[in-house]
């Protein structure tokens, strides 16, 4: 038993779709040979049925022949046992094959989208994301698991066309030419089928994207009565995923029935030149029931190679998708000759003039919050505005950014609470600080109510605590993290003023000697930091201790004290 997903899903071959199928099947060519493999088997023992079946019918019909008759029952016996053994092992296979494309597009997904980061919805709408962790994957892994039954049905096909050609010559001609003029009228169903599934997939990424943001950003939209407006915006383009999917679902019907009504004239027509055959002793009886069981049996291969092509179309527009995404660049670019990174050093945002001094727990007061928010992503180079931001003199654009990512932690009220062991979640490396951390975030009740401690599995995310809780959790795996540099962004907007005091009171001690920054206009956070920065219109016009700067700055204090 192999596990999955891989723990390196590689690196792949994103030039085009088909490339990047082609990639996915040469990850797992062992298995995908033996899936081929046995497919082939599979599908020759049921082509080799009929003609077993015709032997031992003209031993025992026409020759009375008992001691053949028997010969050619063990025979086929021998072929069913091999048939089923070898269905059983080419499941197996393609089931692994399957979910080994899946998981493997699901990994290159995660990966792409962790480097991108924060540009990921400034490059890509967040349900072009939910279509491929969705029904892009099923679409790819059918691509790959079709392509052992596709070549096994070639096989077979092929395997039928030549014992029909040493029994009859014009019934395998028929067989011969009637084959890819069969595929030929099927496959004149696939090309518009193609760009109909193009076109409803571009439309579920959109409303998918559409629906995220309307989640997102429900309780601000019934704030400004925007609902009824962006609901009507919703169901009108549901309505038209709608229509695009009827449009689809009338090509995939033609196809069905194309993929039915076809190998059933084909087989009419064969059984009813065996029968002529037949009754004029070109052929045996035995022959007939096998020229029957032949035309019969093409059914299958038939249907699975016109399935072969459609589900080859729907992993190639899959596939596009994907390989789209992959090729996506940040907006944050690598310096092409990264310099090294400072050990320590003040961090200093040139645009607003915001000073973070090395070793202190300083704390941006603005008198609008989003100020403070966009201060905080050009400190940790979040944004392209990043780049008039300098550590230590040395400005971030010059870091490399995996590098920077580990030194400098902004965690802000947007993370999310991950599903899984909670003890994963808050310290998946097992550093051991974790009882620490959420004693310092005045989280540790929030553990001891659960049934199992740090091993409870936690909802998606996160949905079974309440805001605060979610909240304490989040400040506890940031402080786990234990950055060189931790920017909190509103870490106690939605806890008590109690929970609120017990938190400022004990992050000084969980990160002494650490440059921590606290974006937040809280009096009982402010009076705990070293420094207050005081922001007004994006710029720093204060700055000072918070008693300092309540008593030398009107607008300070009004902002703090709301008044």
């Amino acid at each position: 038993m192999r596990d999955l997903p891989p723990a390196d899903p590689g690196t792949p071959d994103d030039r085009s779709a088909t490339r990047y199928l082609g990639w996915l099947a040469r990850r797992t060519w062992p298995s995908l040979s033996a899936a081929v493999l046995f497919a082939v088997l599979w599908m020759v023992c049921q082509a080799l049925v009929p003609a077993v079946v015709g032997k031992a019918i003209d031993a025992g019909l026409s020759r009375h022949d008992s001691g053949d008759l028997i010969f050619w029952g063990l025979v086929l016996l021998g072929i069913g046992a091999a048939q089923a053994i070898a269905g059983v092992l080419r499941h197996r296979r393609a089931v692994f094959n399957w979910l080994s494309a899946a998981f493997r597009t699901i990994q290159l997904s995660v990966r792409q989208s962790g480097r991108l980061g924060v540009a990921l919805p400034r490059r890509l709408n967040a349900g072009e994301v939910v279509a491929i962790g969705t029904a892009d994957i099923s679409h790819i892994g059918n691509a790959i698991d079709i392509t052992a039954r596709g070549i096994g049905s070639v096989v077979a096909v092929l395997t039928v066309t030549s014992i029909l050609l040493v029994t009859s010559v014009p019934l395998g001609l028929v067989v011969v030419l009637g084959i890819p003029l069969l595929t030929a009228v099927v496959s004149l169903l696939i090309r518009p089928l193609h760009h109909r599934q193009q076109g409803y997939r571009e439309k579920q990424g959109l409303l998918t994207g559409r629906a995220a943001d309307l989640v997102g950003g429900l309780r601000v939209l019934r704030g400004v009565g925007g609902e009824p407006v962006m609901s009507q915006r919703y169901r009108a383009g549901s309505q038209d995923l709608r229509e695009a999917g009827v449009r689809v679902a009338r090509v995939e019907a033609l196809l069905d029935g194309a993929q039915v009504l076809v190998p059933g004239i084909f087989l009419v027509l064969v059984t009813w030149l065996g029968a002529r055959f037949a009754l004029t002793g070109r052929i045996t009886v035995g022959q007939l029931v096998s020229f029957y069981g032949y035309a019969a049996f093409l059914v299958s291969p038939l249907r699975q190679l016109t399935e072969t092509i459609d589900k080859m179309t729907r992993g190639h527009v899959s596939g596009r998708r994907v390989v789209d995404m992959l090729q996506i660049e940040s907006d944050l670019s690598e310096p092409v000759h990264p310099q090294k990174t400072p050990v320590d050093g003040d961090l200093v945002d040139l645009v607003s003039g915001v000073v973070i001094r090395a070793g202190l727990i300083t704390a941006i007061a603005a008198a609008l919050p989003a100020d403070a928010v966009t201060i905080a992503d050009r400190l940790g180079r979040y944004t392209t505005d990043g780049d008039e931001t300098l550590l230590a003199g040395v400005p971030l654009k010059d870091l490399e950014l995996g590098e920077l990512r580990e030194r400098i932690l902004v965690a802000d009220n947007d993370a999310r609470l991950f599903s899984g062991p909670l003890h994963d979640d808050l310290d998946p490396d097992r550093t051991g600080r974790a009882p620490a951390a959420l004693a310092a975030a005045s989280a540790d009740d929030v553990v001891a109510e659960l049934p199992e401690g740090l091993d409870s599995e936690v909802a998606e995310r996160g949905r079974s605590f309440s805001g605060g809780q979610q909240q304490r959790l989040r400040l506890a795996r940031a402080l786990v993290a234990d950055p060189e540099i931790l920017v909190l962004v509103e870490p106690t907007s939605a806890v008590d003023a109690h929970t609120e005091a017990r938190i400022a009171a004990r992050l000084g001690e969980a990160r002494r000697g650490r440059t921590t920054v606290v974006c937040s206009t809280s009096p009982l956070v402010l009076a705990r930091a070293d420094l207050v920065v005081y922001v007004e219109d994006g710029l720093a016009v204060a700055e000072g201790t918070h008693r300092e700067l309540l008593d030398g700055s009107l607008a300070y204090a009004r902002t703090v004290l709301r008044e």
